[in-house]
């Protein structure tokens, strides 16, 4: 079965303007001391948070549906000295630095802040690569893009500041920050958010979105990442009203500046009536956990030989929640543990290898990604 509208291919290199998936790694049971022994490390992580004494918490926490068959959740303390079932105490207060593929960026730093209140003085404000931090109040309309130096944090004042028509572009950026702001509406040939030849980026907070009213075409991307980008995370964002969510990896003829790079994490993000890409993966290798789906037609398609963990999502209403076999003549690589698909389909023609990521992370479980991911992805929830 083919997607009518993912076939994934752009390149603007040159532009300016009910039920419950419990497939785990291993079927190693966790056993009763096992239990009591998280119990009680979870207890003292959540008192150790409450005093202010932790910064990272570490761990792959299944629901009770797949606890008895992952061994990744105690291995992963055991790890870190933390446990699982610290992921409510952990987010009392939105992360200061990212969690993922995209840990230790730093954007600006702690550079003065200079306050925007007009397009032109953003485009001034964001080029080049000193360390700087802008912020950005009001919203704007915005014809093609507008390019943002390395050691940049951009972040949006209040609910309702942003940009609107076009978009942000990170082109042979590093350590970027992008939080709190409203993208809508980016019309073709601009994405909302274009990451090409970056590394060290965070996308985090914001809200991104257009319509379904027009053709696919009409609009670009929301978020796309090409070009051998790498270290990226994306958390706690919302995606709505779209074709085209987020695509990783512009092209299958692409390997040779891919391959081994598109390292992208995606966490606490909501996705509302986006018909595909959730994401759309070639060459390289994503970690998917934590998210909530709702109205897809595809979510998560692994292609070209990525290498892709889906962990503790929700879907709903969502007809393919993972697919491996669609659109390229390579297929892709996927494991899928702890998520609730709602009774959504998966096409996983590959198992993949990617079971452990190399960062420190906690996985809630499925059975409060709802309530998180609604409560507080968006721009706004800062």
């Amino acid at each position: 079965m083919r997607s009518t509208y993912d076939h994934g291919t752009t390149d603007d290199i040159g532009g300016v303007t009910g039920a419950t998936d419990v497939t785990s790694a291993s079927n190693t049971p966790v056993t009763a001391r096992d239990r009591r022994r998280l119990t009680a490390v979870a207890a003292g992580v959540a008192a150790a948070l409450a005093l202010g004494g932790l910064a990272t918490v570490s761990a792959h926490d299944a629901d009770s549906a797949d606890s008895a068959r992952s061994e990744s959740t105690h291995a992963t303390a055991a790890r870190s000295g933390t446990a699982a079932g610290s992921a409510t105490a952990a987010r009392l207060a939105a992360e200061t630095t990212p969690i993922g593929f995209g840990a230790g960026t730093t954007g600006g730093g702690n550079a003065t802040a200079t306050t925007v209140t007009s397009l032109d003085a953003f485009k001034a404000a964001v080029t080049g690569d000193k360390a700087k931090v802008v912020k950005v109040s009001g919203m704007f309309s915005l014809t093609g893009q507008v390019d943002i130096g390395s050691n940049t944090t951009v972040l949006g004042m209040g609910s309702g500041s942003g940009f609107t028509g076009g978009g942000l572009r990170l082109k042979e950026a590093t350590n970027v920050i992008v939080r709190n702001l409203n993208l809508s509406k980016p019309r073709k040939p601009s994405d909302a958010i274009t990451v090409q030849k970056s590394t060290r980026v965070w996308i985090d907070h914001n809200t991104l979105s257009a319509d379904r009213d027009h053709d696919k075409d009409y609009y670009d991307g929301l978020l796309d990442i090409s070009h051998g980008s790498d270290n990226i995370t994306v958390s706690w964002n919302r995606f709505a009203d779209h074709f085209k969510g987020s695509l990783v990896g512009h092209s299958d003829n692409n390997a040779s500046e891919d391959t081994g790079h598109l390292k992208v994490t995606y966490h606490h993000n909501w996705f509302t009536n986006v018909y595909s890409r959730i994401p759309s993966l070639r060459f390289g290798t994503g970690h998917f956990y934590d998210n909530y789906v709702q109205g897809a037609e595809t979510g998560v398609h692994s292609r070209m030989g990525a290498q892709t963990l889906v962990e503790n999502n929700v879907f709903r209403d969502t007809e393919v929640a993972v697919t491996t076999s669609r659109d390229s003549d390579i297929d892709g690589y996927a494991v899928l543990r702890g998520n609730d698909l709602g009774g959504a389909a998966t096409e996983v023609s590959q198992t993949g290898n990617f079971t452990t990521p190399p960062y420190a992370y906690t996985a809630e479980p499925a059975s409060s990604v709802v309530a998180s991911v609604t409560a507080q992805a968006g721009a706004g929830k800062l």
